[in-house]
C-alpha cells in the first residue's frame, strides 16, 4: 500500500461522504501580519487592537477572507488537489470572530457530483466548514471544483446537483460580530466618512486602484493557508497543461479585490457572508488587477441598530481599469473579468 497521497478523483467522492481534514492551524500575529503584507488590506477594525476595543470587540479580529482561506487550505489536499479549477462559491456565513490564537480545523460533505460531457473531469460540490478549538463553528460554505478523472473509462455516477440559495437573508447575518458602539466608531481614523445610510442601491463604485500580482508573492500566499494544489504550485505538471503555466488561486483575486474596494468602501469593516461567486477567467502572474463594486441593496439587521447589511457586487479585472465597469457582455463577460462576487459586507450605521 502506498503511503503518499495522490489526491482524490472525481470518481472517488460518494453523496454524502464526509472528509475529516488534516492538520489543524493555530492562527498567528504573524499570520495576520504576512497576510496585511501581501494584499495590503487598511480596514481599522482589522489593523488595530485598540481601533476595534474602542468599538466592543476584545481585540483585533483575524480578517475574514484569512479566515476563509485557511479553512479552505485544510481542504485542498482531500478536495482539489487534482481540480482542474475551482469554479465557484455559495451559500458561506462567517458564524464566530476568530482572534490570534485560535485553533483551526475543517471538514467538507460531499453534497454532490456530476460528470462532463469530455469524460475526462467532473463537478463536485462540498459544504466546508471550520471550526475553532472550542468546537465552534466559524465558518461554513460550499464551493464546486472540476476535477480529473482517475479512468475516463469508469462510469459516470448518478448527477445530483444540490440547490443553492440565491442570496443569504439579512436577518440570519446577526451573529457574525459582536455587537458594537458606533458612537465610537472614529470615521477619521477608519479612513472613511461614509456609514451605512450613505449608501444607495444602484450605486457603483470604481475602487481605483489596481495591484499587479507577482509570482513571488502568490506562491507564498498561498503556501501560507498550505493550500497544495499543483495547479498553483508545479510548472512542472502545468506546463504540459492547457495554460502552459499555473493559475493563479482563485482565492488571491477574492484578497486583492477585497484590499482594493477600501477606497470606496472602508469601514464596510466585515463579510458577514458570500452569495455566490464565480471565477470567470483565469489569472496569471503580470498581470495587474482592478476592481469595481455595485451597491445590490440595504438592509436593516433584525435586532441591530449599530450595524447595517449592505448586499455588494465586487467585479475584478485584469489589464482593465473599471471606470467603465465591465462585467456582463449579453449572455457572457467582458474578456478583462475575472472574478464577479456577490456577498454582505456589515457596515456602522
Amino acid at each position: 500500500m502506498s503511503k503518499t497521497n495522490s489526491g482524490n478523483f472525481f470518481e472517488d467522492f460518494q453523496l454524502g461522504q464526509v472528509i475529516v481534514h488534516a492538520t489543524p492551524r493555530t492562527v498567528t500575529v504573524g499570520d495576520v501580519a504576512l497576510y496585511t503584507a501581501l494584499y495590503g488590506g487598511r480596514f481599522a477594525v482589522q489593523s488595530s487592537d485598540a481601533f476595534a476595543q474602542a468599538i466592543g470587540y476584545p481585540r483585533s479580529p483575524v480578517d475574514d477572507l484569512l479566515v476563509f482561506h485557511i479553512v479552505f487550505g485544510k481542504t485542498v489536499p482531500d478536495i482539489s488537489l487534482n481540480a482542474v479549477a475551482n469554479l465557484g462559491y455559495a451559500d458561506c456565513r462567517f458564524l464566530v470572530p476568530v482572534y490570534p490564537g485560535d485553533t483551526l480545523s475543517s471538514t467538507s460533505e460531499v453534497i454532490g457530483h456530476k460528470e462532463n460531457s469530455n469524460g475526462q473531469t467532473g463537478v463536485v460540490y462540498v459544504r466546508s466548514r471550520g471550526f475553532n478549538q472550542h468546537g465552534d463553528a466559524v465558518l461554513e460554505y460550499v464551493r464546486w471544483v472540476m476535477v480529473r478523472k482517475r479512468d475516463p473509462k469508469s462510469p459516470a455516477p448518478a448527477e445530483v446537483t444540490p440547490q443553492l440559495p440565491r442570496a443569504l437573508a439579512p436577518d440570519q447575518l446577526g451573529d457574525a460580530c459582536p455587537v458594537i458602539d458606533p458612537r465610537k466608531y472614529d470615521l477619521a481614523l477608519a479612513g472613511s466618512p461614509f456609514r451605512w445610510g450613505d449608501y444607495l442601491p444602484g450605486e457603483k463604485i470604481d475602487h481605483v486602484d489596481g495591484m499587479t500580482v507577482e509570482e513571488a508573492e502568490h506562491q507564498l500566499a498561498t503556501r501560507l493557508y498550505q493550500n497544495t494544489a499543483k495547479v498553483h504550485f508545479n510548472q512542472f505538471t502545468e506546463g504540459q497543461g492547457r495554460f502552459g503555466r499555473r493559475l493563479i488561486y482563485g482565492g488571491h483575486v477574492i484578497s486583492l479585490a477585497r484590499s482594493l474596494s477600501f477606497n470606496g468602501l472602508a469601514n464596510a469593516f466585515h463579510i458577514a457572508a458570500i452569495n455566490g461567486g464565480r471565477h470567470v477567467s483565469p489569472l496569471f502572474a503580470g498581470l495587474t488587477v482592478f476592481a469595481w463594486t455595485e451597491v445590490l441593496e440595504r438592509a436593516e439587521i433584525q435586532g441591530r441598530d449599530d450595524v447595517g447589511a449592505l448586499r455588494l457586487r465586487t467585479i475584478a479585472t485584469k489589464d482593465q481599469p473599471c471606470a467603465a465597469h465591465p462585467a456582463k457582455q449579453g449572455d457572457g463577460y467582458d474578456p478583462s473579468v475575472i472574478l464577479d462576487l456577490d456577498y454582505w459586507a456589515l457596515v456602522p450605521r
